[in-house]
C-alpha cells in the first residue's frame, strides 16, 4: 500500500513551477516588439522622386523613367537628412545623395586684381588731323592739273597744279622791282606779299634768281597722302577761297569704335588697344584710345571712341572693318567669383554659399565689373567661403529656392503646425504615379 505525499512538499513544487514560466516568459525575447520598434527606428517614406524632376512623385522605389535615374525617398519625420529642409536663417539642406545627382560644382570665393578688357568692332577712318587743303589765294585759271583723280597717291613735293593769275604775276613783277631797288623795307614787303598769296620759300628764291616773272604759280603737295576731294578740273577759273586739294596722309588712321554703355566707364584716353582686319589677317596693330566723346548714341546706347593706329605700309584703308581689344587700367585686388555663380533675379544678385556638402544658403551680394569669367563681388561674400558655381538651378528646383530668397527680405513668419504623423496622411495634389506602370520594358 502506497504511502501518500506530504502535502507541503507538493505545495512547493507546484510554486516552484509556476515561478520557473514566469521568468521564462518574462526574460523570452518578443518577436512581436522588433517589426515596431524597427518600423520606429526607420521613418515612412511619403513617396520616391526623381532628383532632376522633383515635381513627378511615384509610390515605389525604382528609376525615374524620366532620367533612368534612382529614385530618392521623401520622408516626413526626417526631412534634414533626407530630401530637403528649410532652416531658421534661410540655408536648406539637401541630401547628399542629391546633389551629387545635381552634378553641383563649388568654387571659392579669391580675391584678384582684375584688369579689364573689352572687344569692340570698329571701322577705320581717316585722321582727320592729317587733313590738308590747298586753295588758291587769288583769282585766275587752271592751266595745268597735274593729279586729276579722286584716290590718286600724292608725294610730299610733288606737282599738283599750275594757275594762271594776273594779281599774282603783277605782285612778282613788284617783287623783281624791289630786288633792283636795293631798298631793304620794299623787299621784305614784295616777299611778305608773295608769302601771303601762297607761294613757297622756294618759289620765291626761284624768281628772285631768275630775275624773271613766272606765269604759271605752282601747287605742290606738303605730305605724303592721297586725295580726298579735287575741287576743279583743267581750265577751270579760280576764285578766291577755293579748294583746288583736300589731301589725307595715311601715316595714321582712326579707328572709330563703339562700346556699350554699361562699358563705357572702363575705357579712359591713353588706354592701350590692339586692332585686327580681315585684310591683314595674324596680325595685330598697335594703338592707344585717343579720344572718348562725350555724347552717347541714342539709337544704339553706345559710347564711341577714338583710336590712333600707326599705318606703315597704308595696308590699313579707310573703310575697312576692325575688332578692337581694349585694356583698360587694372583694378584694385577685389573679392571675386565665377560669373556663372551669381544668380541675377532681376532686382538683385544671388549667390549660393555652400556651409557643408548638404546645406546651402542663399546670399544677396552686390556685383561689380565682369572680366572674362569672373566677376567682382563688393558685398555679401568673404575670401575663402565656397559658393555653387553650377547647379544652381537644380538645386533651385529641388530645394524651393524661391520661397528662400522671399524669405530673404520678408519677417519670419511662424512656421506652420506640424501634422500629427499618427493621425494620417494626406498625399500631395500631384497624383502619385507608379515608375513601374505605363511604361512597357522598364526594369527598376
Amino acid at each position: 500500500m502506497n504511502r501518500p505525499l506530504n502535502r507541503p512538499l507538493l505545495l512547493g513544487l507546484a510554486a516552484l513551477a509556476v515561478i520557473a514560466v514566469f521568468v521564462v516568459l518574462l526574460f523570452r525575447p518578443s518577436k512581436q516588439a522588433e517589426p515596431t520598434e524597427q518600423a520606429a527606428a526607420e521613418p515612412q517614406a511619403l513617396y520616391w522622386y526623381d532628383p532632376m524632376m522633383p515635381d513627378s512623385h511615384f509610390d515605389k522605389p525604382g528609376k525615374s523613367p524620366f532620367m533612368d535615374m534612382q529614385l530618392v525617398p521623401k520622408y516626413a519625420d526626417a526631412p534634414a537628412k533626407t530630401g530637403t529642409a528649410q532652416d531658421d536663417d534661410g540655408a536648406f539642406r539637401i541630401d547628399p545623395r542629391v546633389v551629387q545627382n545635381l552634378g553641383v560644382r563649388l568654387a571659392t570665393v579669391e580675391r584678384q586684381a582684375l584688369t579689364q578688357r573689352l572687344l569692340a568692332a570698329g571701322v577705320i577712318t581717316v585722321d582727320e588731323h592729317r587733313i590738308e587743303a590747298v586753295q588758291v589765294r587769288a583769282a585766275g585759271w587752271v592751266e595745268q592739273l597735274a593729279v586729276r583723280a579722286v584716290g590718286d597717291p600724292v608725294r610730299r613735293g610733288q606737282l599738283l597744279a599750275s594757275v594762271y593769275s594776273p594779281e599774282l604775276l603783277a605782285a612778282q613783277d613788284e617783287f623783281l622791282l624791289a630786288q633792283r631797288s636795293g631798298d631793304a623795307s620794299l623787299k621784305d614787303a614784295s616777299r611778305a606779299r608773295l608769302a601771303l598769296f601762297g607761294l613757297g620759300d622756294a618759289q620765291i628764291r626761284r624768281i628772285a634768281a631768275r630775275g624773271q616773272a613766272e606765269r604759271r604759280v605752282e601747287y605742290v603737295a606738303s605730305n605724303d597722302g592721297y586725295v580726298m576731294e579735287l575741287g576743279a578740273r583743267q581750265g577751270a577759273m579760280l576764285s578766291p577761297g577755293m579748294t583746288l586739294f583736300q589731301i589725307a596722309s595715311l601715316d595714321t588712321v582712326w579707328l572709330a569704335a563703339e562700346l556699350p554703355e554699361a562699358q563705357g566707364a572702363a575705357i579712359k584716353p591713353g588706354d592701350s588697344a590692339s586692332a585686327s582686319v580681315a585684310a591683314v589677317p595674324g596680325e595685330a596693330f598697335a594703338g592707344k584710345v585717343e579720344y572718348v566723346y562725350p555724347e552717347l548714341s541714342g539709337a544704339t546706347r553706345t559710347v564711341k571712341l577714338r583710336i590712333a593706329l600707326q599705318n606703315p605700309g597704308a595696308r590699313l584703308r579707310p573703310g575697312m572693318y576692325a575688332t578692337v581689344q581694349l585694356d583698360g587700367a587694372a583694378r584694385a585686388e577685389a573679392l571675386t567669383v565665377p560669373t556663372e555663380a551669381v544668380i541675377r533675379t532681376g532686382t538683385r544678385s544671388v549667390v549660393l554659399i555652400a556651409e557643408d556638402e548638404a546645406r546651402f544658403r542663399p546670399v544677396a551680394v552686390r556685383t561689380g565689373v565682369e572680366v572674362g569669367e569672373r566677376i567682382e563681388v563688393l558685398e555679401g561674400l568673404k575670401a575663402g567661403q565656397q559658393v555653387v558655381a553650377s547647379g544652381q538651378f537644380l538645386i533651385d528646383s529641388e530645394a524651393s529656392l524661391r520661397g528662400a530668397l522671399d524669405r530673404m527680405s520678408a519677417p519670419a513668419a511662424e512656421p506652420p503646425p506640424m501634422a500629427d504623423p499618427h493621425a494620417g496622411h494626406v498625399m500631395p495634389a500631384e497624383p502619385v504615379t507608379d515608375p513601374h506602370a505605363g511604361h512597357e520594358g522598364h526594369q527598376p
